[in-house]
């Protein structure tokens, strides 16, 4: 008989060896000492990231794919005036460039390092010394490469030495790992722990999520749907960590469940729905072919430009006329709903209230730039009709991840505020959108699905690594997740609110953390920037 410890080896192995729907196992009163013992060997308390000691040099090394070794680099350009970022976004069209972010003072962008002089001279004279590369060609190829387990991409096979606890949170994780990892999360914790099939992706990959909640003891008793709270990741494909940090939350729940207070209230009172990928095209073809791919694998009427950005495919406010070529990274499709994972979302969600299920939550992770983004997207000249609401758990939400273990600083806003901009005088004066703002889940699930309170939650970093997340972070950005989803859960269960004196003395949650290991890591400048992130809230909040 298979040691346990070897198990989770075998599916990293061979994801295939994994039966697709594995039995329920039989049920005994010490069913919690069991599957204790079973996690605690598989998966020790994520309390404390360890360093990856590779024991993989019989691995055969790989090159990188050509699409992952083109001499690219990332330029931040900081911006001041309308006619700047007017430029920048007229610019980025007329050479395709990837945006990577952008927020009301800075703009990133991905540009091939031989098109850079063709950028600066679409430029005005003021933005020509108002840039600086922020990721190297050679450090963005050494960053792509290390982002995949044991930096062989198409290649991962761990060794059945490694120690357990290094199998899944110290790596990203491919696809062919975390179905299977799912499964046997339902596996082990089949009291409360279901995997779900939201539906399939245009090539016909499943969309697999898990249901964290619990049934009624009594048999008898009908089982209703709950209120429930959405967690959602992986809609643009290239944003690793929002997938790792959806399984990390999934995870927490699933094993604190009966043995933690708090995680045992949320569970017992909401249904959890864990998406971990909700774009998995796009998501295997960052493990393929481009580490940074962002769209689905859906054709376009350009042959030789794919996908969807399905973030921006939703029906509400839908904005074709601003990313309407099929070559751009927002490109939102030809009409709403045409992305196939949007639609089969859609279904699922519809289907769910059709059954009586009341959605109270919703939460969108994604990378990279550390803000907590509120509706609208689409404008920011309608205020959505719970904005104070909005703003008031927004800040709660910071503010625990703030002050989770090495937490970050993050800033509230509305997802619309990427196009606007503060002076030196404190003057606020309104930006061209650098992307489409409409057709956005945020927007659709709190204005269609009237979910109350919906967040699109923006992760680590702040741009020294974008969207090339080192590994040893996953878990400490997880913990930050974790933070948020247990403020969330007891705002909704009453437990807790965000006094007004806990907003006058906010500027406290904005110093940075002393012995705090994560800004050094995220090259994090959001504690000097505080200040103006903490006006620019409360001015709106005094609209």
């Amino acid at each position: 008989m298979l040691r346990l410890s070897t198990v989770l080896s075998l599916i990293l192995l061979s994801p295939a060896l994994v039966i697709a729907h594995p039995a329920t196992p039989t049920h005994t009163p010490s069913w919690r000492k069991l599957t204790d013992s079973i996690i605690s060997r598989i998966w020790p308390a994520p309390d404390t990231p360890t360093t990856h000691q590779s024991s993989h040099s019989s691995v055969k090394q790989t090159s990188l794919p050509a699409a992952l070794a083109a001499r690219d680099i990332v330029l931040r350009f900081n911006l001041t005036s309308f006619d700047q970022a007017l430029a920048i976004k007229e610019a980025a069209d007329d050479l395709f460039l990837d945006i990577w972010e952008f927020t009301d003072n800075w703009v990133d962008i991905r540009v091939a390092k031989d098109v850079v002089p063709s950028l600066i001279n679409l430029l005005p004279s003021s933005l020509s010394k108002a840039y600086a590369p922020l990721i190297p060609e050679s450090v963005l190829t050494s960053l792509i490469t290390s982002s995949y387990p044991y930096s062989t991409p198409g290649s991962f096979s761990p060794s059945l030495r490694t120690h357990t606890r290094e199998l899944f949170f110290a790596d990203y994780q491919p696809i062919s790992v975390i179905y299977p990892w799912l499964r046997l999360l339902a596996s082990l914790f089949s009291t409360h722990v279901q995997v779900i099939t939201v539906g399939k992706s245009f090539e016909g990959r499943d969309i697999l999520g898990l249901r964290i909640g619990t049934r009624p003891k009594n048999n008898d008793q009908p089982i209703r749907p709950k209120k429930t709270i959405l967690v959602t990741g992986g809609s643009h494909a290239r944003e690793w960590i929002s997938t790792s940090s959806v399984n990390y939350l999934a995870y927490t729940l699933a094993t604190s469940y009966g043995k933690e207070h708090i995680y045992t209230s949320m569970v017992d009172a909401f249904d959890w729905i864990f998406i971990p990928v909700a774009n998995p095209d796009g998501y295997e073809y960052t493990w393929t072919t481009d580490r940074l791919w962002r769209k689905n694998r859906q054709p376009t009427p350009l042959r030789f430009c794919k996908g969807i950005d399905l973030d921006r495919s939703y029906a509400f406010k839908f904005d074709q006329g601003s990313a309407g070529n099929p070559c751009s990274e927002s490109y939102a499709g030809q009409g709403a709903w045409e992305a196939t994972e949007s639609v089969q979302i859609r279904d699922w969600a519809r289907n769910r209230t059709a059954s009586g299920a009341e959605f109270v939550a919703y939460l969108d992770l994604h990378s990279y730039s550390q803000q907590v983004l509120y509706p609208y997207s689409y404008s920011c000249d309608v205020d959505p009709p719970t904005l104070e609401n909005l703003e008031e758990l927004a800040f709660g939400l910071v503010k625990a991840m703030y002050h989770s273990s090495h937490g970050s600083t993050y800033r509230p806003a509305a997802a619309c505020e990427g196009n606007v901009a503060m002076d030196a005088h404190g003057k606020v004066s309104r930006m061209p959108r650098l992307e489409a703002g409409g057709g956005s889940a945020l927007d659709w699930f709190y204005e269609e699905m009237k979910i109350r309170y919906s967040y699109q939650i923006k992760l680590r970093d702040t741009g020294s690594y974008g969207f090339l997340l080192p590994k040893d972070q996953i878990i400490p950005t997880g913990k930050e997740v974790v933070a948020a989803a247990t403020y969330l859960g007891r705002f909704l269960l009453g437990e807790i609110g965000f006094s007004e004196e806990d907003i006058g003395g906010a500027s406290s949650l904005f110093r940075k953390p002393q012995h705090s290991e994560s800004s050094a890591a995220t090259g994090d400048e959001s504690a000097e920037e505080a200040p103006a992130m903490l006006t620019q809230f409360e001015l709106r909040r005094k609209r």
